[in-house]
């Protein structure tokens, strides 16, 4: 188990100081420290490039998964982290230590002579010095926010680009016309390279069209150029180019897991990655994919215990989108445990980058009672008596709690319980259940 470590919180936040911003699109800044620190994103191994509203992550666990079941050494790039900066950046197979992490940021640091450079720029730029200098078969880098204008776009050649289901999120910062936000996504987009898309809603799907097209790029659309068929027992047939594999269930919950695993093997497929001999092996990595957060099952440590052994879910879902995949999930779990008729307990607690209400209404057929908490070390938080009156407001029975395990104390030990509303949420529960990421 990783235990979490203090150590580079001071370099951290001095980089949190040297921009007034904490998001500032574009890539002049990391493409100047990039050079400064000598061009480390043109000394990478094959790039698969994901990016996308939601399912990001599980794409690249499933992506790492499948690589290394096949023998690859792996980099991953992800964000944000959940307990420690340190989980953003793995290096070939394992997580950048603490100590390594420093180096490298005091590097950039020094590189940067006190520039104005956003926290994610130029620690985008410190995960990339890390990747040129382990060799590794392949990086899987996730986009922070947006693609065209996000930091880890200056990467001018990818082997395959990924794109997840685009909806709204991030309104702020990205605008609320879907179109402009499907073109800030599909700037990851490489001439004449793959790139793998999720089904999209029509409106969606003609701007990845266009671009994709203009590029010249190979296009692989979920659905329609790949496809995917679940046996009854939970294991499942890919079908692309006339060939077909059998894969094991995934071993992350909910059934559109299935989509992101399937993308992820596509986007393996479709750049050349894995050889033809290694493809086989790496099937099995459907099985043994792991992303903390996500339908995770909190089965040991404080909470659990605190909940009386009765089940404890947690869930980083915090926008429509993603509560509607979550739905589908409950539907499976509540199967499970017999639940349909009671629903569902959730310990809520969320973010004002957005609304609660159109979280919470997408969960109202599950939703038995709402147990609202403010996140812990987030100023950006909503006070836990607002989202208990968001609650009540709509229809739901809610109670203002004063922390995680307050929350867990107050619920009804004979029902599940889901907690969920922001991945800062999730964090602070697996640091609470003292159950790290590893």
């Amino acid at each position: 188990m990783l235990q979490a470590d203090n150590a580079a919180v001071p370099v951290l936040e001095r980089l949190q100081k040297l921009h007034p911003k904490l998001i500032d699109l574009g890539l002049e800044r990391t493409e100047a420290l990039a050079q400064a620190v000598g061009s480390p994103h043109q000394k990478l191994p094959p790039v698969i490039h994901v990016a996308g509203t939601n399912g990001k992550g599980s794409v690249t666990a499933f992506i790492r998964a499948f690589a290394e079941a096949a023998g690859l050494r792996v980099h991953v790039y992800n964000s944000p982290h959940l307990c420690e900066f340190r989980e953003r950046i793995r290096l070939a197979g394992s997580l950048i230590s603490t100590a390594e992490l420093i180096a490298l940021l005091e590097r950039c640091e020094a590189a940067n002579k006190g520039a104005p450079i956003t926290f994610f720029e130029i620690t985008t730029v410190a995960a990339l010095l890390a990747f040129s200098e382990v060799p590794a078969d392949l990086l899987i880098l996730e986009t922070g926010l947006g693609g065209l204008h996000d930091s880890t776009n200056i990467i001018a050649d990818t082997a395959c680009s990924i794109i997840t289901p685009i909806a709204r999120d991030h309104e702020h910062f990205l605008g609320t016309d879907l179109r402009d936000i499907a073109s800030q996504k599909a700037g990851i987009i490489r001439p004449s390279r793959p790139t793998i898309w999720a089904q999209q809603t029509a409106e969606v799907a003609a701007v990845l069209t266009e671009t994709g097209a203009n590029m010249g790029a190979d296009i692989f659309r979920s659905g329609d150029d790949f496809n995917w068929r679940v046996n009854p027992d939970k294991s499942w047939h890919f079908n692309w180019n006339e060939i077909s594999y059998t894969l094991p269930a995934p071993s992350l919950r909910g059934s559109h897991q299935y989509d992101n695993a399937a993308l992820a093997l596509m986007g393996l497929l479709a750049s050349d990655v894995l050889t033809a001999t290694k493809v086989q092996s790496a099937l099995s990595g459907a099985a043994q994919a792991s992303w903390p957060g996500r339908i995770q099952n909190l089965t040991g440590g404080l909470l659990s215990r605190l909940n009386g052994g009765a089940p404890l879910w947690l869930d980083g879902a915090h926008n429509p989108h993603g509560a509607d995949a979550l739905c589908k999930t409950l539907d499976e779990l509540s199967a499970e445990y017999d639940s349909a008729g009671t629903g569902w307990q959730i310990i809520y607690g969320a973010l004002n980058t957005r609304p609660p209400e159109p979280f919470l209404n997408a969960l109202s057929s599950h939703i038995n009672t709402v147990f609202c908490v403010t996140i812990e070390g987030e100023g950006a938080s909503i006070p836990a008596e607002t989202l208990a009156n968001n609650a009540q407001n709509i229809g739901f029975a809610a109670r203002a709690c004063s922390s995680l395990p307050d929350a867990i104390m107050h619920c009804d030990k004979t029902r599940p319980v889901l907690i969920c509303g922001s991945l800062y949420l999730a964090g602070n529960a697996l640091r609470e259940n003292e159950t790290f990421p590893d």
